[in-house]
């Protein structure tokens, strides 16, 4: 079962996507703190330009 699992992820049907990592200053105490989320490969300089 896992093969077939493998084998439909590099059919090439799914969507790119790409884990970003941002850094952000904490309004409460100054610090920063790592935002993580997946987004389409597209969506990439949106997200990070916010």
């Amino acid at each position: 079962m896992a093969k077939k699992v493998v084998a439909t992820l590099q059919s090439g049907q799914s969507k790119k996507m790409t884990k970003v990592v941002k850094m952000v200053k904490s309004p409460k105490t100054g610090a920063y703190v790592f935002e993580e989320q997946v987004v389409n490969a597209d969506e990439v300089d949106a997200y990070l330009k916010k």
